[in-house]
């Protein structure tokens, strides 16, 4: 006799049937995206915007999920996935410093900087589509690892240094927790890549200080910007709140998916340190508690106390929220989650969702009015995707790697 399904909408076979035709809707809106050179930035009825130039990110998100596409058998995402890797290496590396331009148009870079941030997504890409068995993985693999080990990782630190000039002579006196957040998950992916220990070790360090040692002092609330001596900057960027990558204040959003990357952390690791469980719960409270408004979606800045800043509704927040629900119901079994899941699973298809057009909305006003005052367009599924595959996944060190290991269901 077979056991019974566990409780919750994570349990029930229809709804992964549901989940499963989403992950299909939006594999088929990122196609759209293929450009020469890479993927470009997809418009608000998924064909490429050629007022955007080719930017790194884009078509290192879209390599990874055409990778985990692949993983998923579905035709067409490889050679997908082998485009994007070649469009990083040959339209987007620099052949004289090493390292990665994010932006590139028609006469060569447009930003020459090495970010940590955009080299996040190279070595993400570069594992997931490694993981994936894509033939061209290996050697982006190699050199992105390296570039990484001797650029950004700071082992004095226990974090990665934000950006440097082209030539590498420079650094930024800058300390960011978005680029180390995003190089935690990238280091998971690459352990699973790699089968080496060291990578899941780093992403540890990075959570013991900027988790443990910063947001546990601060209400539990992630602070985004450093010095270079990792003193807190409070007003930073205070006249630029929609910053897209550094704004003003508290991203709720991050929170949410620092709580479900601590769980991934603590499955990756040998001894599994308790206290990240209990962490992924109390970001995951906090984020909430400040973040999310009845009328639909979170907010997507606050400041340090908690209050709005800016309250407009980007959808990778909610993708996060239900990434973060369905991991931590799949971790502690505990029925506030399912319902967060839910809830939040109801506002993505009641706002964000864009049956017509495709995708989901990228950004919605006051009203829950699509707006346009952060993020253009419906620029990559990257988020959305993976908000689809993590509630039919166990948690482990990456979603690549769980797919490869046959564990979806």
């Amino acid at each position: 006799m077979s056991e019974p399904a566990p409780m919750g909408w994570r349990g029930l076979a229809s709804h992964r049937l549901w989940l499963a035709g989403e992950t299909g809707r939006l594999l088929d809106f990122a196609r759209g995206a293929r450009v020469e050179g890479g993927f470009g930035w997809l418009d608000t009825d998924g064909a490429p915007d050629p007022a955007q130039p080719l930017q790194l990110l884009i078509t290192t998100r879209m390599t990874h999920v055409f990778a985990i596409g692949h993983l998923l058998g579905v035709p067409g995402c490889g050679l997908l996935a082998d485009h994007g890797l070649r469009g990083i290496q040959d339209t987007f590396g620099d052949h004289e410093h090493g390292g990665w331009f994010f932006e590139v148009g028609a006469d060569g870079p447009l930003r020459t900087g090495k970010e940590a941030y955009a080299h996040a997504f190279v070595l993400l890409a570069a594992a997931s589509a490694a993981i994936a068995g894509r033939p061209e993985a290996g050697p982006l693999l190699d050199r992105i690892t390296d570039i990484v080990e001797q650029r950004f990782w700071s082992e004095d630190e226990g974090a990665c240094v934000e950006a440097w000039d082209r030539d590498w002579h420079r650094p930024e006196r800058y300390r960011g927790a978005n680029a180390n957040m995003h190089m935690v998950e990238a280091f998971l992916a690459a352990h699973d890549a790699t089968g080496e220990l060291i990578w899941s070790q780093r992403a540890l360090r990075i959570a013991e200080r900027l988790v443990r040692g910063v947001a546990s002092k601060h209400d539990w609330r992630i602070l985004e910007h450093f010095d270079v001596g990792w003193t807190p900057l409070p007003e930073y960027n205070r006249e630029e709140p929609r910053h897209p990558f550094r704004p003003f204040g508290v991203t709720p959003g991050h929170g949410l998916e620092w709580s479900r990357l601590l769980l991934h952390l603590h499955a990756s690791l040998d001894g599994q340190p308790d206290w990240l469980i209990a962490a992924a719960r109390a970001l995951f409270g906090r984020a909430v508690e400040d973040g999310w408004d009845a009328s639909g979606g979170f907010f997507y800045t606050t400041d340090l106390d908690g209050g709005p800043v800016v309250t407009d509704r980007l959808h990778w927040v909610l993708a996060e929220g239900i990434g973060a629900a369905a991991a931590l119901h799949a971790v502690t079994g505990a029925d506030e989650y399912d319902r967060c899941y839910q809830t939040f699973w109801d506002v993505a298809d009641a706002h964000f969702r864009d049956r017509n057009r495709g995708s989901w909305r990228h950004e919605l006003d006051d009203r829950l009015q699509p707006s346009d005052r952060t993020w253009t367009g419906k620029p990559d599924v990257y988020h959305a995707l993976q908000a689809t595959l993590l509630p039919r996944l166990p948690i482990t060190s990456s979603l690549a790697g769980a797919l490869r290991d046959g564990l979806l269901a």
